[in-house]
């Protein structure tokens, strides 16, 4: 539980439930963006999976190097946020991120074997089971292993390189610290990485049929808020706004990053929403199914 000596000025709810110092209303309005942003991210893949199942396109809508992608940047956050001995809400999202993406991958590979006549499916399903309990299972055990070598911290924030202590004066990164932004660097490559593969898809299909746009645009609304939260949050004690910026940059070029792109995949949605080639193509055996049944 959270010392409140240590912010005399600190929400008492805040500091109980997520061990974390909240000054004044700024930290709080960037806790609660922080937290929307969360329910945006966890909601965002159910409009997807509905569409799969209704459609029954998903291989052909979405890019295979868009999931892998995705659940590799997912991979890399779960593993920093064992790493950096974040908060339990912070650990238990990461790992629905990727158990999220293990489970749409599987659909793409799903509707991959069906549409192929490929009778594979169930070791693809039972492989990628296995990947995500054997990651999660070895990431926890490692990552209580390096809580235990860690010194405490002062207070906890949400992101994955937290300031030690309370030193005044532009602070030079600790070795765990260039871990976690490392990981975050190339986690940020690897979310940004990812839309190029899907905008190209949607580009070559001319047409956007099978792929959910309320996926693209709850990660829109999660994004920007949670960009929103970092730069609302103040820094730490003693600590300046630049160097508060550059701990947290690669997960604010992340987000911001991926915004951008995701209104390119946007533009896509509205250029290919009707009379497109691509969707009638779609749909044209299906019609022809039902007219001469």
């Amino acid at each position: 539980p959270g010392n409140l000596s240590e912010c005399p000025n600190g929400s008492r709810w805040v500091m109980e439930v997520f061990n974390e110092c909240a000054q004044d209303s700024r930290d709080i309005a960037s806790i609660i963006l922080g937290l929307i942003s969360i329910g945006c991210f966890a909601a965002a893949s159910f409009p997807q999976f509905y569409q799969a199942c209704k459609m029954g396109n998903m291989d052909r809508a979405l890019s295979i190097y868009f999931l892998l992608g995705w659940l590799g940047g997912d991979l890399l956050n779960l593993i920093g946020s064992f790493l950096a001995n974040q908060l339990p809400l912070q650990v238990y999202t990461a790992i629905y991120y990727v158990l999220a993406d293990l489970v749409m991958l599987s659909l793409y590979c799903y509707y991959k074997a069906k549409n192929r006549g490929v009778g594979f499916t169930a070791p693809i399903n039972t492989a990628f089971l296995f990947l995500t309990l054997g990651t999660v299972s070895t990431i926890s055990f490692l990552g209580r292993g390096a809580a235990r070598e860690q010194e405490p911290l002062t207070f906890r924030g949400r992101s994955l390189l937290s300031a030690h202590g309370a030193e005044p004066g532009w602070k030079p990164f600790t070795r765990s610290e260039i871990i976690g932004f490392t990981i975050g660097s190339v986690s940020s490559v690897l979310y940004l990485g990812s839309r190029v593969p899907q905008i190209y898809t949607n580009y070559k299909r001319k047409s956007t049929v099978g792929v959910s746009y309320s996926l693209f645009a709850l990660v829109m609304l999660g994004n920007s808020l949670y960009g929103l939260s970092v730069l609302l949050k103040n820094p730490e004690p003693g600590q300046g706004e630049g160097d508060y910026i550059l701990h947290h940059l690669p997960w604010l070029v992340g987000s911001l990053g991926v915004l951008s792109l995701d209104l390119v995949i946007s533009t896509q949605f509205l250029l290919y929403r009707r009379g497109q080639p691509g969707a009638g193509a779609e749909q044209d055996p299906l019609l022809g199914e039902e007219g001469e049944s």
